[in-house]
This record gives structure tokens, C-alpha cells and sequence, in this order.
């Protein structure tokens, strides 16, 4: 008989986050998901109930690529959440929960949120 593979904390922090959206969300706000890796981070805006992206940016995004020479920096993820809240200003998107993933909030992560409150989006 198999073992039941262990749950990584991450996976954890993740699950919980994604049960505590769907709970709180009764206005069916579309979320802000954030993707980390040790060299990038990506953002995209989704509407779970048409199952459609509706916004997206990247540290590899043209415009930033230029601007910043390595996608892993704090200044980066603060430009990359700027970029994707005007992005979902531009689709009509004004309110928006933000989905940190597993992720702890802080550091890139935290900044891409701080990015996107400066953009406009609320959440």
C-alpha cells in the first residue's frame, strides 16, 4: 500500500489562502495571483468565473526587461505590480483579491502588492 505523501508547508500556506478566498469572496471579485521563482516573478489578473485572464505582467515583460537587469529584486516586483494593476485598470478591473499563492507577504511578494495599491487596484 502507498504512503500519503507529506504536505510542504508551502502547500499549506497555499491551500489555506485559496480556502479563505473562496469563502470571503461573495462579490466574486476577480483575484490578483502572484508566481515567484528564484529569478522572475509573474502577475496576472483572473476572472475564476468566465475562467479568463484578464490582465498579466512579468519581470520579463518587454518594457521592464530594458529597464531592470535582473527580475529578482524588490524594485522589479514593486514595477511588475504597477504594470499589471494599470493593465487591469485599462480592462475595467478596479477591485481585485490579492492570491499570495504559499508565498509569505513580504519582501517581493509584498512589493508587487504595494505596486498594484499604487497603480489603483484595491484589495
Amino acid at each position: 500500500m502507498a504512503q500519503k505523501r507529506k504536505e510542504t508547508a508551502t502547500e499549506k500556506r497555499a491551500r489555506r489562502v485559496r480556502f479563505k478566498m473562496d469563502a470571503n469572496n461573495k462579490a466574486l471579485r476577480p483575484r490578483l495571483s502572484v508566481h515567484r521563482t528564484g529569478r522572475q516573478i509573474y502577475a496576472q489578473v483572473i476572472d475564476d468565473v468566465k475562467g479568463v485572464t484578464v490582465a498579466a505582467a512579468s519581470s520579463l515583460d518587454g518594457e521592464l526587461k530594458e529597464k531592470a537587469k535582473v527580475g529578482s529584486t524588490v524594485a522589479t516586483a514593486e514595477a511588475v505590480g504597477k504594470l499589471v494593476g494599470e493593465r487591469a485598470k485599462k480592462a475595467g478591473i478596479k477591485t481585485v483579491m490579492f492570491d499570495r499563492g504559499g508565498y509569505l507577504f513580504h519582501g517581493r511578494v509584498k512589493a508587487l502588492a504595494d505596486g498594484a495599491r499604487a497603480a489603483g487596484l484595491e484589495f
